[in-house]
């Protein structure tokens, strides 16, 4: 195997080649790679190992500058692959050079201050959107054309198929003559939207959110309308922009109706300091996976134009501008086998076990393939190499196979004729397909779950316990445990008397839970912890929740028709079990919730009755808590947000009304201060809590400082 074929390190760490013939074979790679990628046919080579071949490119030619080829892809703007149409660009589209960590952020930060001959005046942070980056002209208010970036001098002419994008306006606020420039991308929804029509319509699914955007955006004829979104990171000829800051004339651009990065969930962190400049990444990186859309790194620039003008551009980038890239969130892996596994409701599910491999900083052995239906439309095969990302940066999947890696004798995958686990039927009548026996199937793991400390939170029941108790069908439903007594608990292997009666207590004890937790130890399909508590202080008792229509249902947040149908057949499913449990004396009322038929019929609440973390208008507060609050865990955290009135969420952005800060808050509470989001300490806060408690009715200013 020659070196230029061999895995590569990441860029950080590049070394050059030994060899012409081997930096010739790594040159060839990339233009193919990007030719590919800016066709938006398909991804030949994932992110991490197409920087790496670059940085090594780079050092080679500086190591053997009498092997540089033409039109380097070290050299040029898009790597020799941009698809090169006949509109040419007012100015150069030019590429970003790459950094990787903090040393060579600060190694650049030090060069565009030599350059400048003093510090530089302050910088913006922005997202480095995965898209296609356009130019879109607009004469008089009117959209009139968008290009692509091309090779960086031409790009191809988009305008027909952009008329439709979010974010990019037909027509400005103002009758003005400018030029924006930015990203065409697809946000999470839109991908999963636009995979729907396309394998609706007979193709195959999109291998990422990056390919699928280039792909629309070039499509002409197409018989179904992707959705796509823009977000403009730079501006040209705007009318009163001279002098303007790069932050002043993204707020300009905001102002004619143009969605900008500023504008965007990430915000446009303005920094002083390397320091503040690393803070801000790191807050961007943590974000990363909540943000709906996908980026793989932070944009740095120099704010002031002075600055930009001084520090100039080479052939391919700007000095005043770098890109810190993140871990990649896209990796190959071969494909070892297909495992199905059974959910605790009886859920089956194909699981790809896969060669380990390093993504976004993780190392994944396995990927989910989320549906048969969708295993079989991406037409994925043992042995295949298969691209391998972070959904949301926490759940690996699999996007698509490299067809032309294939082996002759790659055969595709049989689903199970029967459930795996139990041999009973499966029902296919719904995408995720189930065992019939349902719950039943997975007994142990719905038991497990039930008694989980996020749920009825039994101390005792482990999962040795539980399978034994299934074992010796004593308990078949979570209702089951309530009949259970010290005599027949002492004669299960190694529990003995003591540990028998310490087991029966606390089961005993977690009768008097709230009604949440129950909800959450049943294991409604389409909730968890949050929504579980949202039901419960909704209809405030398992009564009123049982009866709710399904209209009804979506009177809750973030409850939509899917959902609630899915609610309100699941509640059907288990209402023998709610009724057991109602029998045994288990709690099924949400403490301190007025009952959903007072509030229905109020037409306005008394004066002084707002709950601590309720808006003026009614709406729940959105609430950040980091770092510990004193005598809560996590969850506890999260749960007395929401007993106060307010809705928990898990990032900071300008939407959110209050950052609850705690011993060992990260960079969080470092975002809230930058964003001048309102902070309480998590001492503070309990102190708010332990007042409602009481009784009282306390404001969150009052506890605030």
């Amino acid at each position: 195997m020659s070196e230029a074929v061999s895995p590569v390190v990441d860029a950080a760490h590049a070394e050059p080649f030994t060899g012409e013939g081997d930096y010739r074979a790594a040159v060839e790679r990339i233009r193919e790679a990007a030719s590919a990628y800016y066709e938006g046919t398909d991804l030949a080579m994932d992110d991490a190992t197409y920087d790496a071949l670059i940085a090594r490119v780079t050092v080679t030619e500086s190591a053997q500058p009498g092997w540089a080829v033409a039109d380097s892809p070290a050299q040029v703007v898009a790597a020799g692959g941009g698809v090169v149409g006949d509109v040419e660009h007012s100015t150069p589209m030019l590429s970003l050079a790459n950094v990787f960590d903090a040393d060579e952020l600060r190694a650049w930060a030090a060069r565009l201050d030599r350059v400048l001959g003093h510090p530089a005046r302050g910088y913006t942070v922005e997202p480095k959107i995965d898209g296609m980056a356009i130019a879109a002209r607009y004469v008089d208010g009117a959209l009139v054309q968008v290009a692509t970036r091309g090779d960086g001098r031409a790009g191809e002419d988009v305008t027909a198929q952009s008329r439709a994008v979010a974010g990019l306006p037909g027509a400005l606020a103002r009758p003005v003559t400018v030029e924006v420039r930015g990203e065409v991308f697809m946000t999470d929804d839109d991908f999963a939207r636009a995979n729907e029509l396309r394998t609706a319509h007979g193709g195959q699914p999109f291998a990422n959110p990056r390919n699928a955007a280039a792909g629309t955006l070039r499509a002409q004829d197409r018989a179904y309308e992707a959705p796509l979104s823009f977000l403009a990171y730079a501006v040209h000829d705007l009318p009163g922009g001279e002098g303007l800051t790069h932050a002043g004339a993204m707020a300009a651009v905001a102002e004619l109706g143009v969605a900008t990065t500023a504008g965007s969930p990430t915000g446009m962190p303005l920094c002083s300091t390397v320091d503040e400049l690393l803070t801000a990444i790191a807050a961007l990186g943590a974000a990363r996976g909540g943000l709906g859309f996908a980026i793989d790194g932070a944009v740095i620039k120099a704010d002031d134009p002075a600055d930009r003008d001084a520090a100039g551009s080479s052939s391919r980038a700007p000095r005043w501008a770098i890109a810190h890239k993140f871990p990649a969130d896209t990796r190959t892996s071969k494909l070892l086998t297909i495992e199905v596994q059974v959910g605790r409701t009886g859920v089956i599910t194909p699981v790809a076990v896969l060669e380990p491999v390093q993504v976004g900083g993780v190392v994944v052995t396995s990927a989910t393939l989320h549906n048969f239906d969708d295993l079989v439309r991406r037409d994925v095969r043992v042995g295949d190499t298969v691209f391998v990302r972070r959904a949301g940066e926490v759940i690996p999947e699999i996007t698509g196979a490299k067809l032309d890696e294939r082996a002759d004798d790659a055969e595709p995958f049989t689903p199970p004729a029967v459930c795996p686990r139990c041999g009973g039927d499966i029902d296919r009548s719904q995408k995720r397909w189930r065992c019939v026996q349902g719950r039943a199937c997975g007994a142990v793991e719905s038991l497990a779950y039930f008694t989980a400390r996020d749920s009825m939170d039994i101390e005792g029941l482990g999962d040795k316990v539980i399978r034994a108790l299934v074992a010796a069908d004593l308990v078949t439903d979570p209702a089951d445990l309530y009949d259970l007594d010290v005599e027949t608990l002492e004669k299960l292997e190694r529990l003995g008397r003591t540990s028998a009666t310490k087991l029966v207590a606390a089961i005993d004890g977690s009768r008097t839970q709230p009604m949440s937790r129950v909800l959450t130890g049943l294991g409604v399909r389409m909730t968890g912890r949050s929504m579980s508590r949202r039901l419960a202080r909704h209809f405030g008792t398992m009564e009123v929740l049982l009866a709710a229509t399904v209209e009804q249902l979506q009177e809750v947040e973030a409850v939509g028709p899917e959902r609630a149908a899915t609610i309100h057949a699941e509640l059907v499913e288990l209402s023998p079990v709610i009724a057991k449990l109602t029998e045994r004396g288990i709690n099924m009322a949400e403490p301190g919730v007025t009952p959903y038929e007072e509030r229905a019929a109020a037409t306005e609440a008394p004066a002084g009755e707002r709950l601590p973390l309720v808006k003026e208008d009614g709406k729940p507060m959105s609430v950040v808590v980091t770092g510990s609050v004193p005598g809560l865990t996590r969850n506890e955290g999260n749960e007395a947000v929401e007993r106060l009135g307010g809705k928990s969420s898990g990032s900071v952005s300008k939407r959110t009304d209050l950052v609850v800060v705690g011993e060992g808050a990260g960079s969080k509470a470092a975002k809230a201060e930058e964003l001048g989001v309102p902070v309480m300490p998590s001492d503070r806060f309990a102190a708010l809590l332990a007042a409602h408690d009481a009784g009282d009715q306390p404001s969150w200013p009052d506890f605030q400082g």
